[in-house]
């Protein structure tokens, strides 16, 4: 078992802590703070691709399919209003190898099916598009 924290350190900026590892993410609010670590939103886009990309790492460890190397751009939209709100989540998945349909689409599947993905309200917007033998741009 874990723990993790979340300290207030004044002037709009706390500190997460993964109590066991000793590891931290530092985190500041982009309007009134700093704006120069991890927003609550950008915590929030990584979350949702990273437990999509790790869904699809499964399979990919399970059926031998080599991912290594894919990334995810994350964009955001509804941020930008009086009361943000995150309306629509653009991921790009970029996977550097080009793989049979097949297994494209157990990939995907398995990213659609992560438990973030799953837990997101029906009122945002999760657009994602799959980019398959696709260099970093």
């Amino acid at each position: 078992m874990y723990t993790l924290k979340i300290e207030y350190d004044g002037a709009q900026h706390a500190t997460a802590l993964n109590e066991p590892h000793h590891n931290t993410v530092a985190i500041d609010c982009p309007f009134t703070g700093k704006g120069v670590e991890f927003s609550p939103a950008s915590l929030f886009g990584i979350s949702l691709a990273s437990c999509m990309l790790l869904s699809m790492g499964a399979i990919a460890q399970r059926d031998g399919i080599d991912l290594k190397g894919t990334t995810v751009d994350i964009r955001f939209s509804g941020l930008d209003k009086t009361f943000p709100h995150v309306d629509t989540i653009t991921l790009t998945f970029r996977v550097p190898q080009a793989l049979p349909e097949a297994e494209q689409q157990k990939l995907e599947r398995a990213a659609a099916l992560c438990p973030i993905r799953q837990s997101i309200d029906a009122e945002t917007v999760v657009d994602t598009t799959f980019l398959y033998g696709a260099a970093e741009l």
